[in-house]
């Protein structure tokens, strides 16, 4: 479909739908005792430091990088609405999810919609990236659906998409897609080899990071190629879509690149600030002595998709969590995801701001390591104020007002 130029401002106070309406479940776990190494990983961040110099700024500024134009495919291109009506595959729900999947979710708070995927059809890869149709379009549909995009690469970093039909809450059915870059004599495709650490659906576009962060790749959510054994990227592509059983491979169309040794790590999309804005934070190891940084570049809604996104941010942040796995920032409050510890079994979710930082704590020790392990990227879907993320095998969600109960 084209994209249809309705992103209206939607304010607070909008009631959850009976989408993702639910009983919170009951899920607990036993807290870690905290260790050394837990007391490191919990350690408040404090405050958000705000970095107003230019020159901060213009470390983070991106540069465009043109792409070949794709190869052609012998299987036509399609819509988003193609690739579902295709969907193949079907997630289990909440009740056989297996004691070890269930324990990857957070203990507090309480997740309320959960969904794992299957072993064989995950085994050998690492899950990724969430965005959904609420960062595509602020009705939460992209034309009559509900979707949920979710990322994976394997051990080579080969990167694929679930595109999942969320309509039907009690049954969540999806077909994988292929991510793809064109090859530079524009014969063929090849896989995109790189974690899906941040991913972001904006209008009919996809954006991901790609080259271990250090590059944003863009997508066009209109050019989904049907693979056969004609196409390129088969024939000229170990491991290409149609020999993995993928019938779908997404070429990107464009990408931008960060300068010097600044790595991407979460990517998330914020419609409190107008226009909307794609938010990013670093990729910065557990045990580094540098900050990270968070900051945010505007996005357009022109319908012709000219300047998408503007490539100098606008606005950044240090923190001094690392090893941040997710960002979102909603209003004047950034939530990060950070990872477990070595020897930790969940993560931390922390929410700052320039006043100072709050985290849940969970167990009879009060510890802070109480969201999912291993904890991945944060997807806010405005229109019904839920959090998307995944943990292992899981996909899960839960109210942002839940989220900040549990914080204050």
């Amino acid at each position: 479909m084209k994209h249809r130029g309705r992103h209206r401002r939607r304010k607070q106070g909008r009631a959850l739908r009976a989408f993702l309406a639910g009983t919170a479940l009951a899920l607990t776990g036993a807290a870690t005792l905290i260790s050394t190494s837990q007391a490191t990983v919990s350690a408040d961040p404090g405050a958000l430091k705000p970095l107003p110099s230019d020159v901060s700024l213009e470390t983070l500024r991106l540069h465009e990088e043109p792409l070949p134009s794709p190869a052609s495919a012998a299987g036509g291109t399609v819509g988003v609405g193609a690739v579902l009506a295709d969907a193949d595959h079907t997630l289990r729900p909440a009740a056989d999810c297996t004691g070890a999947e269930r324990r990857a979710l957070p203990v507090s708070p309480a997740a309320t919609r959960v969904h794992c995927w299957a072993e064989d059809d995950t085994e050998g890869w690492r899950p990724g990236a969430v965005t959904t149709s609420g960062d595509a379009d602020d009705d939460g549909r992209w034309g009559a659906n509900r979707v949920v995009l979710s990322g994976w690469s394997d051990h080579r970093g080969a990167a694929r998409v679930a595109v999942v039909d969320a309509n039907d809450s009690a049954r969540l059915s999806y077909t994988w897609v292929l991510l793809a870059v064109p090859a530079v004599d524009g014969r063929d495709n090849r896989p995109l080899l790189s974690p899906l650490s941040g991913m972001v659906w904006y209008q009919d576009k996809l954006l991901v990071t790609g080259d271990e962060g250090r590059a944003l790749y863009v997508y066009d959510l209109d050019r989904i190629q049907r693979t056969t054994t004609d196409d390129a990227t088969t024939d000229r592509t170990p491991g290409g879509p149609a020999a993995r059983g993928i019938g779908y491979v997404l070429p990107a169309v464009g990408s931008y690149r960060l300068p010097g040794g600044t790595r991407m790590g979460g990517l998330s999309l914020d419609r409190s600030t107008t226009p909307d804005s794609l938010v990013a934070s670093e990729s910065v190891p557990a045990g580094d002595d540098r900050p990270t940084r968070l900051w945010r570049y505007s996005l357009s809604d022109d319908p012709s998709g000219a300047g998408l996104l503007t490539t100098g941010p606008y606005e950044a942040y240090e923190t001094k969590a690392t090893d941040v796995r997710g960002v979102l920032s909603y209003r004047d409050r950034w939530y990060l995801a950070r990872a477990a510890g070595e020897h930790d079994g969940h993560g931390t979710l922390w929410r700052q701001d320039p006043g100072g930082a709050q985290a849940a704590r969970c167990g009879t020790d009060e510890t802070y390591q109480c969201w999912s392990g291993p904890a991945q990227s944060l997807s806010h879907w405005e229109e019904t104020g839920e959090v998307w993320s995944q943990s292992g095998r899981v996909l899960f969600s839960l109210p942002l007002h839940t989220i900040d109960r549990a914080l204050d």
